[in-house]
């Protein structure tokens, strides 16, 4: 029956694309120049830095949010991704990290604020983080980089699309939570709707705001991988190279590094939220 009768999504999908790549490459373009301009700059930064630098700064920030206990597995942690070979691609993948996290809380903070103060762009919004979920990474990554040609911007952009939907949603929950008794005494008090929002929902919500960076902070570790797919560098380079030549040392060693940096990664900023 459903032979006789097929939409042509596929076809249709495709003459969008080209259409795209063909009349406002241009646009595509301009918006790549900032991300790869931070990209550029933390890479440079990052990989300029002696890593004994790096390391303390590290250690030094996971004592400060955790203590000791984090501190010393950070510095073994970071000691043997060094021994391992691994640091410079580890600073590239640090890099691509800050990155996206960056513009996902630039981007995904301000529209959780609104989804949580507004239910009605809260439900039109919703079904768009729905998609960007639950869309496989693999598929979007064609379109990407047809728009954006390959290399370590692409894989940002796509960390940025796969990583951006739990911060606005965490952000939405954080404001939301807030208790609307508090709100009304901050009103019959005088407070306009902007000190409402700064001085009582936005630093109650931190540690929800913070719960939704961090799954950021994960969820764009996981797309290292799958980034290296389109020419980004990093960790995910010898993941794919060991596929690639069925080389299992050198995927199991790229994997430790991804493990490692995002073990370090997730307990400090977990640390930060419950201090918060």
């Amino acid at each position: 029956m459903f032979d006789e009768v097929l939409i042509p999504l596929d076809r249709w999908v495709s003459v969008f694309i080209e259409w795209l790549v063909d009349n406002h490459r241009e646009v595509f373009q301009t918006m790549k120049w900032p991300v790869e301009k931070m990209l550029n700059g933390f890479e440079q930064g990052l990989n300029a830095v002696h890593p004994a630098i790096i390391i303390a700064v590290i250690c030094l920030a996971a004592w400060k949010f955790s203590g000791k206990r984090l501190a010393v597995f950070s510095l073994a942690s970071t000691v043997v991704v060094g021994l391992l070979g691994l640091w410079e691609d580890t600073m590239i993948t640090l890099a691509m990290v800050l990155s996206s996290v960056i513009i996902c809380t630039l981007l995904g903070v301000p529209l959780g604020i609104m989804a949580g103060r507004s239910d009605r762009f809260e439900a039109g919004l919703r079904p768009v983080l729905d998609a960007m979920q639950t869309t496989p990474a693999f598929v979007y990554l064609v379109p990407i980089v047809m728009l954006f040609s390959v290399g370590n911007v692409a894989g940002v952009l796509a960390t940025i699309i796969f990583a951006l939907p739990p911060i606005i949603r965490l952000t939405s929950l954080g404001i939301r939570g807030v208790h609307p008794e508090l709100v009304e005494a901050a009103q019959a008090f005088g407070a306009t709707r902007w000190q409402v929002l700064t001085k009582v929902q936005i630093p109650l919500a931190m540690p929800t705001i913070l719960a939704g960076l961090n799954q950021t902070i994960m969820m764009a570790l996981s797309m290292v991988v799958i980034a290296a797919l389109i020419g980004a560098g990093g960790l995910g380079s010898p993941v794919i190279l060991g596929l690639n030549t069925l080389d299992i040392g050198r995927a199991v060693v790229g994997g430790v590094g991804i493990v490692l940096m995002a073990i370090v990664l997730d307990r400090i900023t977990q640390s930060m939220a419950k201090r918060k």
